[in-house]
């Protein structure tokens, strides 16, 4: 692999650091704004999954509850019970994902795979229909949820690379801020609707055996099939790559172990990037892994508050992240991370010293946090895009999957260190900004290499 576009270099085309001619990216060509659109209504295609069946409604207020216990067996043991599931799935997704990026890659198969991925989660989530009110059912739930996540990962590894195929060097974190605004909507649309159903008695819908929340499944997968469907019709294929050294499966870990290799030698700012994303990314997923948590047990709210918390800070990361896709592409995205990350500690601190003030406090800072979230997280794409050489896209956004899973325990760890060491779970709040703040630290360290002023 070579060092990133921008470097002084131009990108080598021997045989093993293919270059796409569908790159609008690399040639400086103009894209479709109805290709753009396509291409970022994937991510509110796909975000119900994280919404809905992952954080609010399906695992929550359904496979984790009592309808799933049994003697000897609680909700404390369900919940470590999927936890061991998720996990299991992410060293899949840490194993897969880097290999199947780059044979995506040599191969030009890029969309193809990006709809395989897609419709198998659909698949999983319709399946999860079958998963009855009762222990015995349990199991099944667990590996539908786990299973859906690899899929869910994996189609984002194809996705993800494919943002070079619908920007600019000029348009990118707009582009990029796009996508990830669009699945924040999407997911609290999906959401307000299922709460409207709730509301008005799930439309005469029988709750006996959990029939409504199954059924809130199936609406999601139709809902993934519905709106991804664009995209397949819009953005083309990239073609195969002429002379690319295509290996066996088992191939691919060797030839991906030495383009490892070759990005610490030659390209010491991305290699760093990769470690310092994966650490500041965990802490970006745990505002919203835990923050419902902290907001219930911390500052006593009720159900209705979490959910009414969730949506209005859903919406406020949707948009914040696709104003902040311009400052992107004005600024560039390292100076996003950072300022973002410096918003987030210093928000996140807010709320742990005005704790005993009351809701207000976690109100006010709690939606902070939010608006700062999306933009790293859609900067954080942007970066590393503009740092790939072109044809590598698809391994570049697998190891970025990767180390990613690999770095996925240090957020709960340090929640749950910080809570055991003073005893209280507003303590827990410190151990998030912790892990920013490592994190926006390495980004400090990082100085994009001369000729790449698009990242500053």
């Amino acid at each position: 692999m070579t060092a990133a576009a921008g470097n002084g270099a131009p990108p080598s085309t021997s045989p093993d650091t293919p270059a796409s001619s569908a790159s609008v990216f690399a040639t400086g060509g103009t894209v479709p704004r109805s290709r753009v659109f396509a291409w970022a209504l994937w991510d509110w295609a796909t975000q119900p999954f994280n919404t809905v069946i992952n954080t609010f409604v399906f695992t929550a207020l359904y496979l984790l509850t009592e309808a799933f216990t049994s003697p000897g067996v609680t909700e404390d043991d369900l919940s470590a019970q999927l936890g061991l599931a998720v996990g299991l799935a992410g060293v899949v997704v840490a194993l897969l994902a880097p290999v199947l990026g780059r044979r995506t890659d040599a191969f030009g198969n890029r969309k193809r795979w990006l709809f395989i991925w897609t419709m198998l989660l659909a698949a999983a989530m319709a399946a999860m229909f079958f998963v009855e009110a009762s222990p015995s059912f349990f199991l099944l739930g667990a590996i539908l949820v786990a299973v859906a996540g690899v899929f869910s990962e994996l189609a984002a590894v194809n996705y993800n690379a494919m943002i070079v195929q619908v920007s600019t060097p000029k348009t990118l974190g707009k582009v990029s801020g796009l996508g990830w605004g669009f699945g924040y909507i999407g997911g609290i649309v999906t959401l307000v609707i299922v709460i409207v159903a709730q509301l008005s008695g799930w439309f005469g819908i029988p709750d006996e055996n959990g029939l409504p929340l199954r059924i809130v499944a199936v609406m999601c997968a139709v809902w993934t099939v519905v709106f991804s469907i664009p995209l397949f019709l819009s953005i083309p294929e990239i073609p195969p790559v002429p002379g690319a050294m295509r290996s066996s499966f088992l191939g691919s870990y060797v030839d991906l172990a030495r383009d490892v290799v070759r990005i610490f030698r030659h390209d010491r700012p991305l290699f760093w990037f990769l470690l310092a994303s994966a650490i500041y990314r965990d802490g970006l997923a745990a505002v919203f892994a835990f923050g419902g948590a902290i907001a219930s047990v911390t500052f006593g709210f009720g159900f209705l508050e979490v959910v009414l918390f969730g949506v209005a800070g859903n919406l406020v990361a949707g948009f914040s992240t696709i104003l902040a896709g311009r400052l992107d592409d004005r600024f560039g995205p390292r100076l996003v991370i950072i300022g973002s990350i410096i918003g987030l500690v210093a928000a996140g601190l807010g709320v742990f010293l005005l704790r005993d003030l009351g809701t207000l406090p976690f109100w006010i800072g709690g939606l902070l946090l939010c608006l700062f979230v999306g933009p790293a997280q859609a900067a954080s794409r942007s970066y590393l895009a503009r740092s790939t050489p072109p044809g590598h896209e698809g391994e570049l956004f697998g190891l970025y999957a990767t180390t990613g899973r690999a770095a996925s325990f240090i957020s709960p760890l340090a929640f749950a260190g910080f809570i055991a060491l003073f005893g209280a779970q507003a303590f827990g709040i410190l151990g998030i900004v912790l892990v920013l703040a490592i994190g926006g630290g390495l980004m400090f360290l990082i100085k994009p290499e001369r000729g790449t002023a698009d990242l500053r």
